[in-house]
């Protein structure tokens, strides 16, 4: 894995030579014109994106699946602007790394530290320890490499039991309860509970959404936005929680772990077919474990292990029937 601490024209071609995507393509994926990605490719080093568009970028390489950062580090070797993971990771100090690509299924996953939060409408302080929580949501990308794994049944929308391309870096959906606890003891996870979920999204001082506490519907992927489908998992930079974590409001409710009654478990997040008011983090809901629908899925937590932590770092595994992902 890689980070780029500088973006010029050499490094946005080389992301997008190694996502192997058209110019065409990678400038839909950044929300930029094919002119704009041609312009840095043809001026190379002599140019610098604006600084929304290296965050663009970032967030491109960053939710790259480890084929794709492979290809990346090969073919900016020569550059000095490139740092390794690993070589980052040496020269920390830092006890405990910040963000992981966990050894289940290679999601990336960011820490939320142990202690007090704000909880709830009431803003109860609530502690807890501290946990990895997966930076995006379970893709459909993700639950193909799991079904290649395991077997078990695809969500009914896709044709003939495979993703369709266009949905590989959109939340999984049609998902029922039981399906989200299988793909997370697949992985080696768990759900998050409401509590874990809920910190991960406000924060330790309790903000009422994950950017802040100005209600802003732009922000996130409700049904003010009017899209009327599931967004790429990636595409919400400005709505991310205090530690980087994305898609915590709106695109599609999340399963928790917590059984609010029988066979009822707790749904956070809101969805794309939801009002923007239904988004607010601390917001509850719940739904029959058998429910299965177009804007429900979930994503995944594990607690601090400083060994598996080092694993993740160090040893970039390669996963059988693995699928292109931006993950």
């Amino acid at each position: 894995m890689a980070t780029v601490e500088r973006w010029t024209g050499v490094e946005v071609r080389a992301l997008r030579q190694a996502k192997r995507m058209s110019i065409e393509a990678f400038a839909g994926h950044l929300g930029v014109s094919s002119r704009m990605v041609s312009k840095w490719e043809a001026r190379g080093q002599a140019i610098q994106p604006r600084p929304v568009n290296q965050a663009a970028l970032d967030t491109s390489l960053a939710a790259s699946g480890p084929e794709v950062h492979e290809r990346f580090v090969s073919l900016t070797s020569s550059l000095t602007s490139v740092v390794s993971d690993q070589e980052a990771h040496r020269a920390s100090a830092m006890p405990r790394q910040h963000r992981i690509r966990h050894t289940g299924d290679g999601k990336q996953m960011a820490l939320v530290e142990a202690g007090i939060f704000l909880s709830g409408s009431e803003n109860a302080p609530v502690w807890l320890p501290d946990f990895y929580v997966d930076v995006f949501p379970v893709t459909n990308s993700d639950y193909a490499r799991f079904i290649v794994a395991t077997g078990h049944r695809p969500p009914r929308h896709w044709p003939k039991g495979k993703c369709p391309d266009s949905l590989f870096d959109h939340p999984v959906v049609f998902v029922t309860w039981h399906d989200a606890q299988a793909y997370a003891t697949w992985a080696g996870k768990g759900l998050l509970t409401g509590r874990q979920w809920e910190k991960a999204a406000r924060g330790p001082h309790g903000a009422l959404y994950p950017w802040g506490d100005q209600a802003t519907p732009a922000k996130c992927n409700s049904r003010e936005a009017g899209i009327g489908r599931t967004t790429p998992v990636s595409r919400y930079h400005s709505g991310v929680s205090p530690y980087g974590i994305y898609d915590l409001c709106g695109n599609t409710w999340e399963w928790c772990a917590g059984e609010t009654e029988p066979r009822r478990y707790e749904l956070k997040a809101g969805a794309f077919t939801s009002p923007f008011a239904r988004a607010t983090p601390s917001a509850f809901n719940d739904a029959d474990a058998s429910m299965q629908d177009d804007d429900t899925g979930f994503r995944c937590c594990t607690a601090v292990d400083e060994k598996s932590q080092i694993q993740a770092l160090d040893r970039p595994r390669t996963f059988p029937g693995e699928l292109p992902s931006l993950e």
